[in-house]
C-alpha cells in the first residue's frame, strides 16, 4: 500500500509532467525529466527511454546510470528485436527478457529490471526500462506507477511528432509559396490578407508589411477590368456557392504613382470546411504583360503582313489587267517596264514568304545551317554589286583587308545576312555612302555595315532584333514586317557569333557582327 505522502509526490510529479508537456517543445529534455522522476519514484539506479521511428529504427534519446558502451551495443540489438515475427505478440516480452540478461552480463550489479511500452495510436513507439540493484521483483503497484509515467512519455512523443509534422508542413508550404513564380495571397473570409509570397511583393513593388494585415481592396486596386465583378462584388452576390467555385478577374492594377499599371489575371479559389463554411480564399496573381504583348504582336503581324502582301499583289494584278486590255495597244517599252515591275513585286512576295518560313523554322528550332568554306570579303563584294543596282542614291563601298581569312559558314545564309544589312542601310538612309568593312582578330572576324542616315534611336536599340519589331518612324516611312534583323541575328548566332548595333544617333546606323574563325588544320 502506497503511503499518503508518496501518493502526493506521485500526483505532484504527474502534474509537473502534464504541465511540461504543454509548455516544453524539447522532447529530449522532457523525456529526461520523466526518466529521472521514474527512477526516483521506484528507487531505481539506472534506466533508459528508447524510441522507434517510422522506419523501425531505434534510438536512445535519454538514459541514466548506463555506460555509453552498453547503450551503443543496445541500439542495434533493439532494431534486431523489432524485426521479429509477429512483434505485437511477443516483442515487449522479448525486449524485457533480453534487457535484463544484458544488464546482468554488463556486471553493473543491476539484478532486476522492468520494461513498459510507450503506446500512441495503438502502436509501440518506444519503451521505458528501469533497473534497480536489489532482487525484489517490481510489484504491480510499481508497474502501475511506471505505466502512468510511460503514458505521459507517450503523450510527449505524440505531441513532438505532431509538432514535427506541423513544422514540416509549414516548411513545405513556405518552400512552395517562395518558389511559385505567380503572386499568392491567402485571405481570411472577411477579405483581410493573412499571407503573401515574395513573388507578389515583386509584382506589386510592395513590402510584406504593406500587404499582410491589409484589406484586399486596399492592395488589389483596379485601374480597369475586362471582367465585370471584383472579388468584393462577387462575395456580396453570394460567392462561392460551391466548394469548387473559382472566380477569375483580369485587368490592370495600380502599383504606385510612378509606375505604369500592371496587367494581371487573378484567380480566386475558396477553401471550404467539411461543413461548407468558407475558411480562406486563395488568390493567384499572374502577370499577363507577355500575353498582352503577344496578342498585340499577333494583331500587328496580321495587319502588317496583310498590307505587305496586298501591296505587291495589287500592283501585279493592276499591271496584268492593264496589259490584258483588248481596247489598247502597248508599245514594247511599256510592256517591258510593266513586266519588270511585275517581276520585282513577285520577287518581293517570294522574299516575304521565305522570311515568314524562316521565322517559323526558327520557332521550331529547325533553321538549317550547311557549312562550307566561305570568303566573306568576296561574298560582300558580290552582294554589294547586286544591291547597287537597286539604288541610284547610294554608293556601296566594300573594304576588307587582303589577308581576310576563309571561315566555315553557310554561304547562302551569310548572303542573306549581308543582303538584309545592306538592304536596311538603303531603306533607312536618304542617300550617301554605305560602307561594308571587315576586321580580322586572332579568334574572330568582324563585319560592319555603316550608312549615313539618321541612325538608330537609343530607345530602339534593345528591340531592333526582336521579331516583328519596327520603330514608329520606320513603320510610317518604309515597307517591311520587321523580320530582317530578327532572322539576321538568328543566323549569326547559329554560327556561334554575335551581332550588335552601335548607339550613335545622328551619325548613321552601324550594325556589326562577329563570327569565329575556322581553325587551321595542320
Amino acid at each position: 500500500m502506497l503511503l499518503p505522502d508518496f501518493r502526493v509526490r506521485q500526483r505532484d510529479y504527474l502534474l509537473e509532467i502534464s504541465r511540461a508537456i504543454t509548455q516544453e517543445l524539447d522532447l529530449e529534455k522532457l523525456l529526461g525529466r520523466i526518466l529521472a522522476i521514474s527512477i526516483e519514484m521506484l528507487a531505481g539506479q539506472a534506466g533508459l527511454i528508447a524510441l522507434r521511428d517510422e522506419e523501425e529504427n531505434w534510438s536512445i534519446p535519454v538514459s541514466h546510470g548506463l555506460t555509453d558502451a552498453f547503450l551503443k551495443y543496445l541500439v542495434p540489438y533493439l532494431s534486431e528485436i523489432s524485426k521479429a515475427e509477429d512483434p505485437d505478440q511477443f516483442e515487449l516480452l522479448e525486449i524485457h527478457r533480453r534487457l535484463r540478461d544484458l544488464a546482468r552480463q554488463a556486471s553493473r550489479g543491476l539484478l532486476n529490471g522492468t520494461v513498459i511500452p510507450l503506446i500512441t495510436h495503438q502502436s509501440v513507439v518506444g519503451v521505458i526500462f528501469l533497473f534497480r540493484s536489489y532482487s525484489d521483483t517490481f510489484s504491480a503497484n510499481d508497474r502501475a506507477l511506471l505505466r502512468s509515467f510511460a503514458d505521459q512519455a507517450a503523450i510527449a512523443v505524440q505531441n513532438a511528432q505532431l509538432y514535427s509534422q506541423s513544422v514540416q508542413s509549414r516548411q513545405r508550404l513556405d518552400a512552395l509559396l517562395d518558389s511559385v513564380a505567380d503572386g499568392i495571397l491567402i485571405l481570411s473570409p472577411s477579405q483581410v490578407i493573412e499571407r503573401c509570397n515574395p513573388a507578389l511583393e515583386r509584382l506589386l513593388s510592395l513590402s510584406t508589411e504593406k500587404i499582410q494585415g491589409k484589406p484586399h481592396d486596399q492592395v488589389i486596386r483596379w485601374v480597369k477590368r475586362s471582367t465585370n465583378l471584383t472579388l468584393e462584388q462577387a462575395i456580396a452576390g453570394g460567392w462561392p456557392l460551391t466548394p469548387h467555385a473559382h472566380l477569375y478577374v483580369e485587368g490592370d492594377l495600380s502599383i504606385g504613382d510612378s509606375l505604369p499599371p500592371l496587367p494581371v489575371g487573378i484567380t480566386y479559389a475558396p477553401l471550404m470546411s467539411d461543413e461548407n463554411v468558407l475558411l480562406n480564399i486563395i488568390a493567384t496573381v499572374r502577370d499577363i504583360s507577355h500575353f498582352r504583348q503577344a496578342e498585340e504582336l499577333k494583331s500587328t503581324f496580321v495587319s502588317v503582313v496583310s498590307h505587305e502582301l496586298k501591296t505587291p499583289l495589287a500592283l501585279i494584278k493592276g499591271y496584268v489587267s492593264t496589259l490584258r486590255r483588248e481596247d489598247a495597244k502597248w508599245d514594247r517599252a511599256v510592256v517591258k517596264d510593266s513586266l519588270e515591275i511585275i517581276e520585282e513585286e513577285a520577287d518581293r512576295l517570294a522574299n516575304l514568304v521565305e522570311d515568314l518560313l524562316d521565322a517559323s523554322r526558327l520557332q521550331a528550332n529547325n533553321l538549317a545551317i550547311k557549312r562550307s568554306d566561305v570568303l566573306l570579303s568576296d561574298l560582300a563584294r558580290h552582294t554589294a554589286e547586286r544591291m547597287q543596282t537597286q539604288t541610284s542614291l547610294h554608293t556601296i563601298l566594300v573594304d576588307f583587308p587582303e589577308d581576310f581569312p576563309v571561315i566555315l559558314a553557310d554561304e547562302h545564309r551569310m548572303n542573306q545576312v549581308l543582303t538584309n544589312l545592306i538592304g536596311n542601310a538603303i531603306k533607312y538612309s536618304p542617300g550617301g555612302e554605305i560602307k561594308v568593312t571587315g576586321q580580322v582578330r586572332p579568334d574572330i572576324v568582324i563585319v560592319c555595315v555603316t550608312d549615313q542616315g539618321p541612325g538608330i534611336a537609343q530607345s530602339d536599340i534593345p528591340h531592333i532584333f526582336d521579331r516583328f519589331y519596327r520603330s514608329t518612324g520606320a513603320a510610317r516611312n518604309t515597307k517591311g514586317v520587321g523580320l530582317g534583323l530578327y532572322l539576321t541575328k538568328a543566323i549569326v548566332e547559329a554560327h556561334g557569333g554575335k551581332i550588335w548595333a552601335d548607339p550613335e544617333t545622328g551619325k548613321g546606323a552601324r550594325i556589326c557582327f562577329l563570327l569565329p574563325r575556322q581553325e587551321e588544320i595542320d
